[in-house]
């Protein structure tokens, strides 16, 4: 990313995470230079992000983090880059941490140049609109969490209540837009992005199935990286399970990999397993 290193990407992106964990979790506790937050059996929030680039944690931090979770019912999750000190892993490993799974972590310099519209392969899918939901207007950020998060469902799973309650929550905090995609008035697609500290990070992305193959989740993807420069950012940041469809969609339009991101669980009976 010439002037700035992957070390650098990373501190910008687990700092964000760790933010914004901290501030759509109902309960919270900051851990060296990153978060603990918990908001209750099955939230994706539920995680210790953004710690060991500065010093290693102590026996009793550690500790603090394990029981911060299990207090609450929930299985202890921690979310790493490869940058941390080496002695946090074998640390970890020793209290019975394993390894769940990983996330690329795909980055793209913003240029006042670019024209991102352009970008997309085969141009803005005919008949398609997106527009970014007022966060005052309670009905449009209602629709625009019910297809962010349909994606993130199985096929007829009502959304939970607290998904949805969550999903509202962050739209209206002010460093958070949402867009939706429509086909005439019929909501298609959504995503959401945020922008801090230079960088806007693009995820909740959804389309659904019957518009899916169609350049949704690109166009969704463009007016966010639009949104981002209006912001002031210098980069973009997406992060991607390896291998599925939003990787291949934002190496389209110029993305590339900048690290892996490892998600440890402890797993102990009578715990709750936090959302991925």
């Amino acid at each position: 990313m010439n002037d700035w290193s992957f070390i650098d990407i990373a501190r910008l992106v687990e700092r964000r995470q760790a933010l914004a964990a901290s501030e759509l979790a109902r309960e919270r506790r900051p851990l060296a230079e990153g978060w603990l937050a918990c908001d209750g059996p099955g939230s994706y929030v539920n995680k210790a992000c953004g710690i060991g680039y500065e010093r290693p944690l102590t026996d009793a931090e550690l500790d603090e983090l394990i029981a911060f979770f299990t207090t609450r019912g929930v299985e202890p999750r921690v979310e790493l880059s490869p940058f941390v000190l080496p002695a946090l892993l074998n640390a970890l490993a020793q209290r019975g941490f394993v390894l769940q799974q990983f996330a690329n972590v795909l980055v793209r310099k913003l240029s006042e140049k670019d024209s991102y519209r352009e970008l997309l392969p085969l141009g803005w899918p005919t008949g398609i609109t997106v527009e970014r939901v007022n966060p005052e207007d309670d009905a449009a950020v209602r629709e625009y969490v019910e297809v962010a998060e349909s994606g993130f469902l199985q096929d007829g799973e009502p959304l939970p209540p607290a998904f949805l309650e969550l999903g509202m929550k962050a739209v209206r905090r002010p460093v958070q837009d949402a867009f939706l995609a429509r086909q005439g008035r019929e909501p298609i697609g959504a995503g959401g992005c945020e922008s801090r500290d230079g960088l806007t990070a693009l995820f909740g992305t959804s389309v659904k199935p019957a518009w899916r193959g169609r350049g949704v989740q690109q166009a969704l993807i463009a007016a966010r990286m639009e949104r981002g420069r209006e912001q002031g950012s210098q980069l973009a940041v997406i992060i991607s399970g390896p291998g599925i469809p939003t990787e291949r969609n934002a190496a389209r339009l110029g993305f590339a990999m900048a690290y892996s991101r490892a998600i440890l669980v402890k797993h102990s009976a009578g715990l709750a397993p936090s959302s991925t």
